[in-house]
């Protein structure tokens, strides 16, 4: 039988980057005491006036078909939101996706298409290549190297930039770095994508995330408004991952010729969902300060006692859920360590490799789990190194 040349572009980038969360999940099935560290999901509940006004809407008969734009209460909220930041926004300028990532897949095949690139750092979040590829667009990575935090640098950016370019894929607050953005950085950057005519997708998901630094935007600069589309979600801002819940915030002429894609797609999510959301934006909820202050002091927890492991180098991240680790004085790769890791001391962690090839040295750590989790984690981590280190001093 003959298929789609799409199903060969995703070959590989798929769940196959989450193998180690699979079988991890896998292992806790079946009795083992895992350590789970690997994906970012919030472990603390959406705030209960969220779920009560999610129930409110579903009795009120908020289940019916929606729009493809998205709901006008929560079209509204969004719109307020945004004009916090830039006065000109209106609904216009407004899609409503399910998620981050059906909002990033509905962009990018509206941008960009077999013949085309598009520019994404490296260290770049596991899904980033399968969504550039699925429109046949090839994908060019631009370093991101960790003697600058991670920050893209304009330079880096430039000398990457091929004629087939026609988008940057940004993601400020960074994951797996957590590396955040200035002002003035994301302005050295606009200027190289005004040079080249080139798109800014932002994806800001962990906006309210933030704990080192202020939070930047190209969207807030004028002078790239007309260039930058946002994506984002209450997916971890409000701990609500799996209610699905995104949007596109980009320049109306896109929004509307993106339309019809999304309604071909999606028509419409939940209204239930949608008034959930527009709730959420329009008060103030703690949520999103409870996970920064967490967040914040477990990765100063696992960098203070990892850094005195062996062969163990972390790098604190300025924003975020996750911390990564330098293992390569292990002698080990990021895969070989991540797997094992799991096998000899029953802790899954996310290996560099599924973040692309620069990160190849690397695991990442989710920092969604209690203290005591992560002390055992940082003292069976700790093991390993010390195991894996010490032959190699001895040969030496």
């Amino acid at each position: 039988m003959r298929y789609a040349s799409i199903t060969e572009r995703l070959q590989s980038l798929g769940s196959e980057k989450w193998a180690i969360h699979a079988e991890a999940r896998h292992m806790k099935a079946q009795g083992q005491p895992v350590i789970e560290l690997t994906i970012g999901e919030p472990d603390v509940p959406p705030d209960p006036t969220l779920l009560a006004e999610a129930v409110r809407a579903m009795h009120a008969g908020r289940y019916r078909y929606s729009n493809g734009r998205g709901e006008p209460p929560v079209v509204e909220a969004l719109v307020r939101k945004y004009q916090k930041r830039r006065s000109d926004v209106t609904a216009e300028n407004v899609l409503c996706f399910p998620g981050t990532q059906t909002a990033l897949f509905a962009v990018m095949l509206g941008l960009v298409e077999a013949g085309d690139a598009v520019l994404v750092g490296d260290p770049l979040y596991a899904s980033y290549e399968g969504v550039i590829r699925s429109t046949g667009a090839d994908c060019i990575t631009v370093p991101l190297r960790p003697e600058n935090g991670f920050h893209m640098k304009a330079a880096d950016l430039e000398a990457a930039i091929t004629p087939e370019c026609r988008a940057l894929l940004l993601n400020t607050p960074h994951n797996p770095t957590g590396a955040v953005l200035s002002a003035e950085e994301i302005a050295e950057i606009g200027a190289v994508c005004r040079k080249h005519d080139l798109w800014i997708v932002c994806d800001e998901v962990y906006e309210q995330l933030v704990f080192r630094g202020v939070f930047a935007s190209p969207f807030d600069n004028p002078d790239l408004a007309e260039r930058t589309i946002v994506v984002s979600s209450i997916s971890k801002s409000h701990a609500a991952p799996g209610f699905r819940s995104g949007w596109a915030i980009g320049p109306a002429e896109f929004c509307t010729r993106l339309l019809a894609v999304s309604e071909t797609m999606l028509f419409g999510g939940q209204p239930f969902i949608a008034d959930m959301t527009a709730y959420a934006l329009d008060n103030p909820i703690a949520t999103a300060a409870i996970m920064r202050q967490s967040y914040k002091a477990r990765a100063a927890r696992f960098a203070e006692t990892l850094s005195r492991a062996p062969g163990l180098v972390p790098l604190p991240p300025e924003a975020g859920m996750f911390i990564v680790i330098d293992v390569s004085d292990t002698g080990m790769s990021g895969e070989e360590f991540a797997w094992a890791l799991l096998r000899e001391e029953l802790v899954a962690v996310m290996p560099g490799s599924a973040f692309g090839n620069a990160a190849e040295g690397y695991i990442r750590l989710s920092l969604t789990v209690p203290d005591a989790h992560i002390d055992e984690a940082c003292r069976r981590i700790a093991a390993l190194a010390a195991r894996t280190v010490a032959p190699k001093e001895r040969r030496a």
